[in-house]
């Protein structure tokens, strides 16, 4: 489906995500210049068509994810009412719904109810479906919300403490900004977040004193869910460069059937590598002794009668890890290009150290023996099959 679980590396798909996200764009720049008097006046039609072209692509959009969601992997099991209702729910769903919905009832409500449109900010959110690092940054927040609500009990109990002594102690002197605790505690929460407008300061000694005990709290305090989401969103980032870099390894036909052991060891001995485009990373007659996996970017291999290009998950010279031949084709990034590098020494060194590795991989090898070894998602090399 080019919507819901697509293959991955589909150009419709991509094609597809492409436009939306590009249509999300234009919806955010159109809202910030429509707030502009001047251009909403000059360029009220170009920012009417702009609105009702996107409300038409949104509804199709939901009303097409609503009808495939039986296809999204978590719901198959489900019956179809079910798995449309659990989208239509879901926090993806309900931000494709807000994104719609209240602007059909602004052509029929009266005038003066049209400020709903100023939900089409919200349709900046869809653009956490397309954006990994948006994804990442939900998740994270959502594993680590009790932590995160923790800090928030602390610094809003800080704030209440803070508050109650600075009105004890300037309550009498400035009682029109502290004379009561509510009062204070605006005071509290400006100094605690490290903002400090100026508008309410303390004029005793007394006072002075609990301030700047409030703000070195405020600095740990500001810290602590500071801390909580870099470490979590640098762990949930390592995570799922792991996951992508284990894809990746386990669809090699050298690796296919190791166990996680072996492969995590594998995973270890990469080195990452960067191409720019039109720099050639390996070239015709030159030594073999790498493998590279493609992280990110694209890989032209120019064989004697065709070329092939291989994308993001896609790897070559395979075998070169095993036996150092010569190279039968250049590769050449064609755009900037992660790779990860697995050299043959490193992998040598892993299969002494580990029999079953060596075995696993040896009699892999003898297997493709007299086949092809020239593919899409193969290695260049096929003196190395001889």
């Amino acid at each position: 489906m080019v919507l819901e679980q697509g293959p991955v590396g589909d150009r419709l798909g991509i094609v597809t995500d492409r436009l939306l996200i590009a249509l999300i764009l234009i919806n955010l720049i159109a809202v910030a210049l429509e707030s502009v008097p001047e251009y909403r006046a000059r360029y009220a039609l170009a920012f009417n068509l702009i609105e009702i072209f996107s409300l038409i692509v949104f509804t199709v959009e939901y009303g097409l994810r609503l009808w495939v969601a039986i296809e999204h992997g978590p719901h198959r099991h489900l019956a179809a009412v079910r798995a449309r209702l659990k989208y239509a729910l879901s926090p993806a769903g309900l931000v494709d719904l807000v994104a719609v919905l209240p602007f059909w009832f602004a052509f029929v409500l009266p005038d003066d109810l049209r400020l709903l449109l100023v939900f089409r900010i919200v349709r900046f959110f869809k653009i956490a479906r397309y954006s990994p690092a948006m994804r990442s940054l939900l998740d994270v927040l959502s594993r680590e919300r009790r932590a995160l609500f923790g800090c928030l009990v602390i610094t809003l109990g800080s704030a209440l403490v803070a508050a109650a002594l600075m009105h004890l102690a300037e309550g009498r002197v400035q009682p029109d900004k502290l004379g009561s605790i509510p009062e204070a505690l605006w005071w509290a929460i400006v100094t605690i977040g490290t903002i400090g407008y100026g508008d309410v300061v303390p004029i005793t000694a007394l006072g002075k004193l609990i301030a700047t005990g409030t703000i070195f709290a405020g600095l740990i305090i500001m810290a602590l869910p500071i801390g909580i989401i870099a470490t979590a969103f640098a762990e949930q980032i390592h995570r799922r460069d792991f996951i992508v870099t284990w894809g990746m390894i386990a669809r090699v036909p050298l690796f296919a059937e190791l166990d996680a052991a072996a492969i995590s060891d594998i995973i270890e001995l990469l080195r990452a590598q960067v191409a720019e485009a039109g720099e050639t990373i390996v070239r015709a007659g030159d030594t073999a002794h790498s493998m590279y996996f493609i992280a990110a970017g694209e890989v032209e291999v120019a064989l004697k009668k065709e070329s092939l290009r291989l994308g993001v998950g896609q790897f070559f010279g395979e075998v070169a890890v095993l036996r150092r031949a010569r190279r039968s084709a250049t590769a050449t990034a064609l755009t900037r290009t992660n790779l990860l590098v697995l050299s043959a020494q490193d992998l040598h060194a892993l299969m002494q150290r580990d029999p079953r590795i060596a075995a696993r991989i040896k009699d892999v090898v003898e297997k493709r023996i007299g086949r092809e070894v020239v593919s899409p998602k193969g290695d260049i090399v096929t003196e190395e099959m001889e």
